[in-house]
């Protein structure tokens, strides 16, 4: 995210709101939860999983299922996305805002700048009301390069 000029400040608001979105649903933001949300967090990159699990090792039982039921966790919780395309993971910058969210992936530089758009989340639903399609999950990402980069 090019857009991120101070990402300490960044990183600590992220943290803080993990940390209230879990006190407001009694929800257990445990250490390795916290560890994994952190790695994810050092940048505005997208993180692999195995990436996480090597950062990881030696904390408590820092081993794949482990991992993963924190990146479950992470998700179901909003705090994060998944972006399939990359089988990588990314912070939410703004958790429980809204449903979904869209990506614009830059090729060259790997930068991935978070949309938001009402008007997309309606053309959504209204395709999978057209075809009787009840969807659980929407994630849109769009690769190309970035102003930036051109």
């Amino acid at each position: 995210m090019k857009n991120c000029k101070d990402h300490k400040k960044c990183k600590r608001i992220a943290i803080k709101s993990a940390k209230d979105l879990c006190d407001k649903k009694n929800l257990r933001l445990t250490e390795i939860r916290k560890k994994v949300f952190e790695i994810i967090w050092k940048s505005h990159k997208p993180v692999k999983a195995y990436d996480i699990l090597h950062e990881i090792k030696g904390i408590g039982s820092g081993k794949p299922p482990t991992v993963y039921r924190a990146l479950n966790f992470l998700l179901q919780n909003g705090l994060i996305h998944k972006l399939n395309s990359q089988q990588s993971y990314i912070g939410c910058e703004h958790p429980n805002s809204h449903k979904q969210c869209y990506f614009l992936s830059c090729n060259k530089c790997g930068d991935i700048t978070e949309c938001c758009s009402i008007e997309m989340d309606n053309m959504f639903n209204i395709a999978a009301k057209e075809a009787k399609f009840n969807n659980t999950n929407i994630v849109c990402e769009i690769s190309g390069i970035c102003f930036s980069c051109t």
